[in-house]
């Protein structure tokens, strides 16, 4: 499946884009993943927004929504740029969205903000993607919203 990927400040997004993504997160991490936590936390007016759209119906509309990642900047969450919320849809799932959002995101990155470092906080179970895309862990593991994650970070 291909899909197009846009990224964009929260004053960017349209409201449905930014319907379709709050409601795509809902769907993974609250419905899905049965994790009751403030997904809504104040942090998204100052991050970028990846958003993956499906090329394969009409090519980005919004309703299109496939997958999404939240790019936050340094001090939010580390003391670097940070990388979070990333999911893609159950049905597209194994078809590469993952990849090229977080291929996408960091070249956005370092090309467009400037940066070279980037840390996140990953569900354990998504540690060889993610060390597949260059990171290392940083940390022990722990439980965050009773989910096992670790730290991992890149340079770019």
């Amino acid at each position: 499946m291909g899909c197009t990927v846009k990224i964009k400040t929260f004053d960017e997004l349209t409201g449905r884009e930014l319907y379709e993504s709050m409601r795509l997160r809902q769907d993974v991490f609250v419905l899905e993943q049965t994790c009751l936590y403030p997904d809504l936390d104040g942090r998204d007016y100052d991050c970028w927004h990846a958003l993956a759209f499906n090329d394969s119906t009409s090519g980005g509309n919004e309703s299109d929504l496939v997958g999404y990642i939240r790019i936050l900047p340094a001090g939010q969450t580390f003391d670097t740029v940070a990388i979070g919320r990333v999911l893609t849809r159950e049905t597209q799932r194994g078809e590469g969205v993952a990849r090229q959002l977080m291929e996408e995101s960091l070249h956005y990155i370092r090309d467009v903000l400037g940066e070279t470092h980037v840390k996140l906080s990953a569900q354990q179970y998504l540690i060889k993607f993610y060390e597949s895309l260059g990171f290392k862990i940083i940390s022990e593991g722990y439980l965050e919203d009773g989910i096992p994650h670790i730290d991992m970070e890149t340079l770019l």
